[in-house]
């Protein structure tokens, strides 16, 4: 596609993103409380370039905010092709924001409800894929990457929680999950990516298996406890030491719960072992690690609590770490100020 037809695509897709906002009334607010703020998969970027911590997550809005403590928003920022895969309204979970150079890409997954994929065990499977888009400001709009592939995963598998991770050598990777509903053992799975981020190339690679996993596990069932299915939420970090570990998330009976793993290799090739034991409290998870601009490395996830009706709240909250060790520590609740 050349310059020109995109960037008629792209104002016409800017047009359409701009009336579904006025029809839906949506109005961002002022100096709202984190506390206040309702949010699944809350990623955090500090971008040194503006001074703005900017935060997104499920749902694909956007929220600013200079001191962590109170943020404007939710803005309206993702511009997808109506005319792709993802069709003109696709739900998006777990946003990320990355900057590469002097651009910053939006990893996030997209699902079209209307387009089936399979079925497993009577469970209907809906086209659900990680996909990344590109703004010149980390504020937006984001938009699909000019000359970029049309899909970065195989359509015929749900995939999800993709994020960035640069080996050593700047080779980039997708980190991402193939969702349990399908293979009925969930995997976080990697594959290399384009050197401008435009595509995939190569095989995935599956990094483990939820089953893996010593501490998740499912309800018991005829008294029995069976290892849970679900993988999701990887963020890929090195200690101060140099040691390459993995936060991921998944279930202990009903209860929401953040693991860790490290690889052997140091590399995101693994092998990856398991911890024995969750990294964080109960009912935290999808876990992502940020700096502050003082120097304070942190920890954005979200709380996972079930209110009077039986309905799930999902809250941002931050955690202090320490991460001079070869294991990374998790601390108590940060309370920005």
């Amino acid at each position: 596609m050349n310059r020109r037809i995109f960037m008629l695509l792209a104002a016409l897709t800017l047009l359409s993103a701009t009336a579904q906002a006025q029809r839906r009334g949506w109005k961002p607010r002022e100096n709202v409380p984190l506390d206040s703020i309702v949010l699944s998969d809350p990623f955090v970027l500090a971008d040194e370039a503006t001074h703005t911590y900017y935060m997104t997550g499920t749902g694909g809005r956007l929220w600013k905010s200079k001191d962590l403590a109170t943020w404007s928003g939710p803005y309206d920022v993702v511009e997808v092709d109506s005319t792709s895969w993802m069709g003109p309204r696709p739900a998006i979970w777990a946003a990320e924001i990355h900057k590469v150079g002097t651009r910053y890409y939006y990893f996030a997954t997209f699902t079209n409800h209307s387009v089936k994929i399979d079925t497993v065990m009577g469970n209907v499977i809906e086209r659900r894929a990680c996909h990344v888009l590109v703004s010149d400001r980390a504020e937006g709009p984001y938009r699909p990457i000019e000359g970029g592939d049309a899909t970065y995963l195989p359509a015929d598998r749900p995939t999800l929680d993709a994020t960035l991770w640069t080996e050593p050598d700047g080779t980039p990777y997708m980190v991402y999950c193939h969702e349990w509903l399908q293979n009925r053992n969930g995997t976080v799975e990697c594959i290399r990516l384009k050197p401008d981020l435009r595509g995939t190339e190569g095989d995935a690679r599956i990094l483990f298996r939820a089953f893996d996993s010593p501490w998740s596990r499912d309800d018991a069932v005829h008294g029995e406890r069976r290892p849970n299915m679900v993988t999701d939420g990887p963020w890929v970090f090195r200690t101060k030491t140099g040691r390459l570990g993995m936060l991921w998330t998944s279930w202990v009976g009903k209860t929401y719960t953040q693991g860790v793993a490290y690889s052997k290799s140091g590399k995101l090739e693994g092998p990856w072992v398991q911890e024995p034991h969750p990294i964080t409290p109960p009912n935290y998870g999808h876990g992502m690690m940020f700096r502050t601009f003082d120097g304070r490395l942190l920890m954005s996830i979200h709380s996972h609590a079930v209110n009077s009706r039986g309905q799930y709240i999902r809250h941002p909250k931050f955690f202090t770490l320490d991460d001079k060790g070869d294991k990374l520590k998790v601390g108590t609740v940060y309370k920005p100020r």
